[in-house]
């Protein structure tokens, strides 16, 4: 939710005011090394790519849209980073351990169930690994951060087709490797396929 201070600092910022810079990047730091540490895995490229995300920000400031949501502008501009620094190194990595309780926030002490949760977290690894980075750009924002289809495109770059399009493939690349993943010694895992 954009508050009124928010307004102002965007106002201000775009007329070359610092301080005003500064106190949106104090308010947005988080989000924004959040998504470069779930698209790159690694503490130290994501605090990087932080750095130049707001950097590419306080260059661009003066082209941003007020029609549009802030969050979502600074996000996308921090996804076309990441995305470009995964296609130089070739490597398709996302590290999830330490967001992954977002999604499982179960903290139940029982020795099996923590267990379950650490493979559980090896696993989803291992399936998110296996998209491109645009896919997984798509995936990230689509269901860690709600954003719509819309705003996905903005992000990427993509009609809103072609976005849904996206989150088509990699929610069924994903449903196609949980369950070749589920075959152990030539048994089919009784599980149910996920619905991603």
């Amino acid at each position: 939710m954009v508050t009124n201070d928010e307004v102002e600092w965007l106002v201000k910022a775009q007329n070359h005011d610092d301080e005003a810079f500064s106190n949106l990047v104090i308010r947005y730091q988080n989000p924004v090394y959040n998504l470069c540490y779930r698209m790159l895995g690694n503490p130290q490229e994501a605090e990087d790519a932080a750095q130049e995300t707001f950097w590419r920000a306080f260059q661009a400031i003066r082209r941003y849209d007020h029609n549009r949501p802030f969050a979502t502008w600074l996000l996308s501009i921090a996804a076309h980073y990441c995305i470009d620094q995964q296609r130089k190194r070739r490597l398709p990595i996302l590290e999830i351990d330490d967001w992954m309780e977002e999604i499982v926030p179960d903290h139940s002490p029982i020795p099996e169930k923590l267990s379950s949760q650490t493979e559980d977290k090896q696993f989803l690894h291992q399936l998110l690994a296996g998209l491109n980075p645009q896919d997984r750009a798509a995936i990230i924002l689509r269901y860690w951060y709600q954003f719509s289809e819309e705003d996905i495109g903005q992000a990427l770059k993509l009609s809103v087709s072609a976005v849904k399009s996206r989150l088509h493939r990699a929610r069924l690349k994903l449903a196609n490797l949980y369950q070749s993943e589920h075959f152990t010694h030539g048994e089919r895992i009784q599980d149910e396929s996920p619905v991603f």
